[in-house]
């Protein structure tokens, strides 16, 4: 989708669409003000017959507005014009999206990023209004032999500001977005893939092919041969029950200065989770497929990255296998040897995500990075203490938490701090190797990340549980993209001033 930026009068917009709001007691916002002005109050008098009283939700196409020069307007029911906050916006966007999408228009130009957002302003306005109407706009439509949803007609996007002043800046704002887009679609694609085809090795493959479509990403890939010599133990143990072989990416971006210490970001990469021995029950035991979000949104960062051409070096590393039951599988009671040479006792199989991860975090030390975040689908305990709204975030630096924790206010993928007190430390206790893989069923996310804080300890690290964001149940069930917005803000927040 294609997106272009405009400062002009809405009233003398030409074109298929013009989309403007309108707040409940039929309350015209600026943009709307203008057009009824330009038709000489057929606006207002339309609404005042009441087919739309401006609630939240509501929404109207009408046709042959006097003296306007766009084909439709589309008024968008906008909510009480005091509580319009940033979920409310997005809500509204996200309204706006399904109307032009069943209208199946081709191009429109929306009007509703002028609208007074609390303790927020236009350019963020733009950069909603653009991922949104994006993420509206996604299908998955690869696994399906005939598909009955046409693609989206809509192609491109005109988006309103009030001020020349901030053309400059929505424009910014609007490739961010589109960049942000692309890497949310790559996610989603690769979360709601099947097991049987998003294997660590597909997951291989795209790193590979990440790296031929930006000059700027190498990729080295790691097969089990050279994990063994290696002697990623802890990885390697968790995809030891499966004929799918494990395997190791790393893609590394490199735009900034020689001298400047790359940012790593490490993603959970299990291609699916039967809970290994400890095998998980049936019941949307399918939803396992998603158990590789974290590795996904690496790939979705790097790729917005690199489409936005940031002047920074990052590293992805993801660390790919599959938990399955097998003779070869490892057993609870199993003590393993990790990268690092501390060793684990494994009381649960189905806690296998850290195990993959706590060899990429030692693995990442070789880049003397400046910072280390990994992102993983790690815990249902997260679920339990969060909800499905925010990641849970983990740092070992209260500064980095901030930082990412403002990324996500920034972005509105927002996160949660968590605390890492050495006092949930004793929970992973073992009397026959020097640590065991879980603790009890008390502060689960947090004993979690207690363990790879063990891992970190050379590190400026944090560690995002996205268990409850990375996707969507019921009918809307499917990845969600997230946290590609918060870390690609992150990373634009790096971005050298000088």
């Amino acid at each position: 989708m294609e997106f272009s930026i405009t400062s002009g009068n809405p009233a003398k917009q030409g074109g298929l669409c013009l989309v403007v709001g309108v707040f409940e007691d039929q309350q015209l916002s600026a943009a709307a003000q203008q057009v009824d002005k330009a038709s000489d109050g057929w606006l207002s008098r339309w609404l005042e017959r009441g087919d739309l009283s401006g609630k939240s939700g509501q929404a109207q196409v009408l046709y042959d507005v006097p003296g306007h020069r766009s084909e439709r307007v589309v008024v968008i029911g906008c909510g009480k014009a005091e509580e319009l906050d940033a979920r409310r916006y997005r809500q509204i966007i996200s309204n706006t999206a399904r109307t032009l999408l069943d209208i199946r228009i081709e191009q429109a130009t929306v009007y509703l990023t002028t609208l007074a957002v609390k303790d927020r302003d236009e350019i963020w306005n733009v950069r909603q209004a653009a991922e949104g109407i994006m993420a509206a706009s996604y299908q998955f439509v690869q696994c399906k032999s005939q598909s009955d949803t046409p693609p989206p007609a809509l192609t491109g996007l005109t988006l309103g500001v009030s001020r020349r002043k901030a053309l400059s800046g929505a424009e910014q704002a609007a490739a961010q977005a589109r960049a942000i887009g692309l890497g949310v679609a790559l996610a989603r694609d690769l979360g709601n893939l099947p097991g049987n085809l998003c294997t660590p090795r597909y997951l291989a493959t795209e790193a590979e092919t990440l790296a031929k479509q930006y000059d700027k990403i190498k990729t080295t890939v790691l097969d089990e041969d050279a994990l063994t010599e290696l002697g990623a133990g802890a990885l390697l143990s968790v995809g030891r029950g499966s004929r799918e072989p494990t395997r190791m990416m790393v893609m590394e971006y490199r735009n900034g200065s020689k001298k400047q210490a790359p940012i790593v970001l490490i993603g959970k990469g299990i291609t699916f989770d039967t809970g290994g021995i400890s095998i998980k029950p049936a019941a949307a035991m399918d939803e396992m497929k998603f158990d590789m979000c974290g590795a996904a949104s690496v790939f979705g960062t790097l790729k917005a990255c690199a489409e936005l051409k940031l002047p920074l070096n990052v590293v992805g590393i993801v660390a790919a296998a599959e938990n399955m039951p097998d003779g070869l599988a490892t057993k609870p009671g199993d003590i393993i040897t990790s990268l690092s040479g501390q060793t684990i006792e494994v009381l649960n199989t189905d806690a296998e995500g850290r195990l993959v991860m706590c060899d990429a975090l030692t693995y990442s030390e070789r880049f003397e990075p400046a910072v280390v975040i990994d992102i993983a689908t790690l815990t249902g305990a997260c679920i339990i203490a969060l909800g499905n709204h925010p990641h849970g975030v983990f740092s070992n630096t209260d500064d980095l938490a901030k930082e990412l924790l403002d990324a996500g206010k920034q972005s509105f993928d927002r996160g949660w701090p968590l605390p890492l007190w050495d006092d949930y430390q004793e929970a992973l206790d073992s009397n026959f190797a020097d640590f065991a893989n879980v603790g009890g069923r008390e502060g689960g996310a947090i004993t979690a990340a207690c363990f790879l804080a063990r891992f970190a300890k050379k590190l400026r690290w944090a560690h995002l549980d996205i268990a409850g964001t990375a996707w969507l149940t019921g009918k809307q069930k499917g990845a969600t993209g997230r946290p590609v917005p918060l870390l690609t803000q992150y990373l634009i927040n790096q971005t050298p001033t000088d």
